[in-house]
């Protein structure tokens, strides 16, 4: 699967769909306009020059998100330093809200309560999941 930002700049390419798409409503979801895919770090090529945001309202941010430098387009996130010291580098998320809905036809979209969630231990949910492109 292959997701350029807006202008084009910056091209994300997965080895395949995510098995699962989350469309969080914490702050920083919500207002870098993502919806995020997730992957091992191995499955995600990124082109393009991207500039990065940490969140200064956490004592310890667990992901720098990327955006293009050009359109301002959301395009993935990596785990900071110090998550990958604590969990491994284990996940990439891409924002596959640059995708046209129907590239994922088949795959859940499930709605976290981010903005409630402590930060330990499993989402609640929002809302009931649905399957995209239905």
């Amino acid at each position: 699967m292959t997701l350029d930002c807006f202008c084009g700049a910056v091209r994300v390419t997965t080895a395949r769909k995510p098995d699962f798409v989350h469309a969080c409503n914490c702050d920083l979801c919500r207002k870098a306009g993502a919806r995020w895919g997730y992957f091992e770090p191995a499955e995600v090529t990124v082109e393009g020059k991207s500039a990065s945001y940490r969140r200064t309202d956490k004592d310890e941010p667990a992901v720098d998100v990327h955006f293009c430098r050009q359109c301002g387009s959301t395009t993935h996130f990596r785990l900071t330093k110090a998550a990958v010291a604590t969990h491994g580098d284990t996940m990439m998320g891409v924002n596959v809200g640059l995708a046209d809905e129907s590239d994922l036809a088949g795959v859940e979209l499930r709605y976290p309560d981010g903005k409630s969630w402590s930060g330990q231990g499993e989402f609640g949910y929002v809302r009931e999941s649905r399957i995209l492109g239905d």
